[in-house]
């Protein structure tokens, strides 16, 4: 799978690749590299994450087989994921209850994602997304509050993309709240539990 490396400012991979399940293995192994060329190995978990969805979404949606490109940019303190497929139907992120398979895939994404968004380009579209370099600590625990974030975004229906920041909000409000509840039935002190997450994120965030 050959690739093209441009070092500048913006450092800048371009990976041409083709959308078959093995392949995704090897684009994760050149995700892994690329990283720690770039000297940012601890943003690993989270850009192969990301690129392991990004690349199923091309396989189950575009067609396995199919001709696409993923692309990673260094800018500052962020790292950009793009993925090029040749298909000019954009997706949408939905209710993790619909039928559709997509949806599961760009929930995670939003999720862990700074900012994200779709294009269409000139031969096709393309997916794209930011992640905070250093934020492997949590990456689990974002993958996690993800999962569990579905079953409160399912009630939303479908979401148009200016929507979901204040739905993802309003869902991890919601969700905070059922854990102190049941906390609570289960004799504990929501106010003790609060404490407790926040010395565990403060923790991480220092270790990050």
């Amino acid at each position: 799978m050959p690739g093209t490396y441009m070092e500048d400012v913006q450092r800048r991979c371009v990976l041409p690749f083709e959308a078959l399940p093995c392949e995704v293995r090897l684009l994760r192994r050149a995700v892994t590299v690329q990283l720690g060329q770039w000297g940012v190995p601890t943003a690993g978990d989270a850009a192969r994450l990301v690129v392991t969805e990004l690349a199923t979404n091309v396989i189950k949606h575009v067609g396995e087989g199919s001709a696409a490109t993923l692309i990673l940019e260094r800018k500052r303190e962020r790292l950009r994921v793009e993925m090029h497929d040749k298909a000019d139907s954009l997706p949408s992120v939905r209710a993790a209850d619909c039928t559709s398979e997509c949806g599961r895939g760009l929930h995670m994404l939003a999720a862990m994602a700074v900012d994200w968004g779709t294009v269409v380009t000139a031969i096709g579209k393309a997916v794209w997304c930011e992640i905070e370099l250093g934020q492997d600590a949590g990456c689990r625990r974002m993958e996690r509050a993800a999962n569990a974030l579905e079953t409160y975004r399912a009630r939303s229906g479908t979401l148009q993309q200016g929507q979901h920041d204040a739905v993802l909000a309003e869902s991890a409000v919601e969700l905070i709240a059922d854990l102190l509840h049941w906390s609570s039935v289960r004799g504990l002190d929501p106010d003790d539990v609060l404490d407790r997450a926040q010395m565990h994120y403060e923790a991480e965030a220092d270790a990050a």
